[in-house]
């Protein structure tokens, strides 16, 4: 592709300020090392491009990275309100039962008492009964393969944000 060719919406990210650039991204993952690393790199020919970039950013991160990206998660079944990410992201669970919202509270819970964090999952797409088994299934597994499996899942997480991102049309 040439530069001519690059999307309204990433070349609008390509030039703002540093500044707001950043923002834009810690919005979109709360690492601020994620952060400045895709911000530093621009600009970006391609979407493509961008999300090699966070892929390879997120593949960097230290244990205190992650902690720091995990922690502007709320937790699945409990978006923050005013936060239309989250809510958009978590919509799987907006019609589940009231038995299955207490059921992913409880495994929610155990789950960060054994992580330290809390269970992170890419939700969009997924019911809440899928993010529910997927919460038991995952906390069985071992310290360190659980942030791997995190490390993936904030990867796919950031990729949907990042397209929302430069996908946005020329709105204030």
């Amino acid at each position: 592709m040439t530069s001519t060719s690059t999307p309204p919406g990433l070349a609008r990210f390509n030039v703002l300020g540093e500044h707001a650039a950043f923002a834009a991204l810690h919005e979109a993952c709360a690492s601020t090392t994620w952060a400045r690393r895709l911000t530093a790199a621009r600009p970006y020919a391609t979407a493509d491009d961008l999300y090699t970039a966070s892929d390879a950013a997120m593949a960097e991160l230290t244990a205190a990275d992650l902690a720091q990206a995990m922690a502007g998660h709320p937790p699945i079944g409990r978006p923050r309100p005013g936060d239309p990410a989250s809510a958009r992201e978590q919509r799987g669970m907006a019609g589940a039962s009231e038995e299955l919202k207490a059921e992913m509270l409880e495994l929610n819970l155990a789950y960060q008492e054994k992580f330290g964090h809390v269970f992170l999952i890419c939700a969009t797409g997924r019911t809440g009964e899928q993010m529910r088994d997927a919460v038991k299934e995952r906390i069985g597994n071992a310290p360190e393969q659980e942030r791997e499996i995190v490390r993936t899942e904030l990867g796919k997480i950031n990729r949907i944000r990042l397209a929302r991102l430069v996908e946005e049309d020329a709105q204030a």
